[in-house]
């Protein structure tokens, strides 16, 4: 069975696709194949990889509904062992036409249980909606990106409510897999005491791995690319290197 891995913080620009499509790619040099799933209307995880949103004959939502097969939708990345699931602008209508839906949260679950993977990693969007509700029906463990800012755990109450209903309702064994630090500053003293906060408040389950604040991270969709192909150099793609790392210690594989 895959390791499915929901990646979801319901508060925007927290490093949430820049985390998923990172740790993907960086999974996939391990010699596992991994799937990433584009759950987020944006598609930005999508493009982030080199395609072209516009031109795709299938996307998730046409899966989701019953429209394509997780084997017709499913695209190379061009990179060995890496795959993703894509998505559209027409994603954001899905939220709607789920709702009459039979087990409508349960519709990705049943998608990607026909994926051949090793590793699936699904990017949510920045809501508590119905796609993140499948993401986390469909997952063994959320992965939760924290900005190193000083509202970083506003909202996240609410997340983890929502994570223990789940548990409670529609997926017993999800479970919180990790907590990552993004954009983190190290010369200032707000990052410092965000960390421990956040260390306070989740312990063991936040990685040891900080992602820093980096221009290169930033850069590296815009050329349809992962930030170790952008500059494997860069303190971003080394602080994704060894947050893979810790995520395949962490998963036992």
């Amino acid at each position: 069975m895959a390791l499915v891995l929901a990646i979801t913080n319901q508060k925007g620009g927290v490093g949430k696709t820049t985390t998923a499509v990172n740790l993907a790619a960086l999974l996939a040099t391990s010699k596992r194949r991994v799937v990433l799933v584009d759950l987020d209307p944006q598609a930005n995880a999508t493009s982030s990889l080199g395609l072209e949103k516009d031109k795709l004959k299938y996307t998730l939502y046409d899966v989701l509904l019953g429209k394509a097969t997780v084997k017709d939708t499913i695209q190379s990345t061009g990179r060995k062992n890496l795959f993703v699931l894509p998505a559209s602008a027409e994603l954001a209508q899905a939220e709607v036409d789920l709702v009459g839906v039979t087990r409508r949260e349960y519709q990705l679950a049943e998608a990607i249980s026909a994926i051949n993977a090793d590793i699936i990693i699904i990017d949510c969007p920045p809501a508590l909606g119905l796609l993140t509700i499948n993401a986390l029906t469909a997952a063994e463990g959320v992965l939760i990106p924290v900005q190193a800012e000083y509202f970083a755990l506003e909202g996240l109450s609410q997340l983890l409510q929502t994570i223990h209903l789940v548990r409670q309702g529609l997926n017993t064994h999800l479970k919180i897999f990790g907590v990552v630090l993004t954009m983190f500053t190290k010369r200032t003293v707000l990052s410092e005491q965000v960390k421990k906060e956040v260390e306070q408040h989740f312990g063991q389950q936040l990685f040891k791995t900080v992602i820093p604040r980096n221009i290169k991270l930033a850069e590296a969709p815009s050329y349809g690319k992962t930030a170790a192909e952008h500059d494997k150099w860069s303190k971003g793609a080394r602080a994704y290197k060894a947050l893979a790392a810790e995520v395949l210690e962490r998963a036992e594989l």
